[in-house]
């Protein structure tokens, strides 16, 4: 089973991502779960979003406590949550780095992938300076950095093109992109 977190702040979009990703792996002919973790929180607030995904269907319920994958929507939320808790011993951190070439260091995560997914968003047009959407960008960049429970991008692009009622050509275009410009990080390795 791969287990997915996705951090985000209310209206950002991670419980929309989490549901893209679910149908994109679904389309894969896999078993998954989305659901989001939240309270009363107003928009900005931190939330949380989860994704399971399986070969075969699973009657776990609840919160995912050890997951493989942490995907990180703003950066300011790295001074607020750890993005890193419980992740298992393999984890694959995807964090949305805008404009900086410095990458912070994380305790316990295998491979970290960084992607300008705010420049991308607004390239293609997804929200505004103040408020860019980047929900569907850090999907492509998850894609090409998760690798032990492969995603098609094509299987991405099928799952936005069907969530969305409008921009769905920019939001699959910014998606592709952002896979060609992620950088992942493996051990002390930069990795194509």
């Amino acid at each position: 089973m791969l287990g997915i977190r996705i951090h985000g702040r209310g209206g950002q979009g991670a419980v929309v991502a989490s549901k893209i990703l679910a149908k994109a792996y679904f389309l894969e002919g896999l078993y998954v779960q989305s659901f989001p973790a939240f309270g009363m929180e107003r928009r900005g607030a931190p939330v949380a979003a989860y994704i399971r995904v399986d070969e075969r269907p699973t009657l776990a319920r609840g919160e995912i406590v050890s997951p493989d994958v942490s995907i990180v929507l703003d950066p300011k939320l790295l001074e607020l949550v750890d993005v890193t808790k419980g992740l298992t011993r393999d984890a694959v951190l995807v964090l949305n780095l805008p404009g900086r070439d410095e990458v912070p260091e994380f305790d316990g995560v295998a491979s970290l992938a960084v992607v300008d997914a705010v420049k991308i968003a607004l390239a293609h047009g997804l929200g505004s300076p103040l408020a860019p959407i980047v929900n569907t960008v850090i999907l492509g960049a998850y894609v090409k950095a998760v690798q032990n429970l492969p995603l098609s991008l094509d299987n991405l692009t099928q799952a936005i093109q069907e969530s969305f009622p409008g921009k769905k050509e920019e939001n699959s275009a910014a998606a592709w992109e952002a896979y060609n410009q992620v950088r992942v990080l493996k051990g002390n390795l930069w990795q194509k």
